[in-house]
């Protein structure tokens, strides 16, 4: 179960912010290209980061803790899917807020 940690705690982050979507309609999911122009971007960015950080020596991840899909750059595939799924919660949470004072 160890081997699940890293995924897991990215679960648990989509699943306390993926109710904002549906409860108070922030229309997140339904404009993906907008999303997906927030994201993406950044993403690249960051995987590109690790993956020098990574190659340098600088810092590595825990085999124990991950799935063990390594993909290129010596990057863990949870890695890969932190800079989507955080960014992912951080824009419906600033949507809700918005919403909410919005009222």
């Amino acid at each position: 179960m160890r081997h699940l940690s890293y995924l897991l705690v990215l679960a648990g982050c989509l699943t306390a912010a993926i109710w904002l979507e549906p409860v108070l309609r922030t229309g997140v999911l339904r404009r993906w290209r907008r999303l997906a122009l927030t994201v993406l971007p950044v993403a690249a960015v960051f995987v590109c980061w690790d993956a020098a950080a990574v190659a340098a020596g600088h810092w590595h991840y825990d085999p124990g803790q991950l799935l063990g899909v390594t993909l290129p750059g010596r990057l863990p595939l949870e890695e890969i899917l932190f800079f989507l799924v955080v960014p992912l919660c951080a824009v419906l949470g600033y949507e809700a807020v918005r919403k909410v004072l919005a009222r």
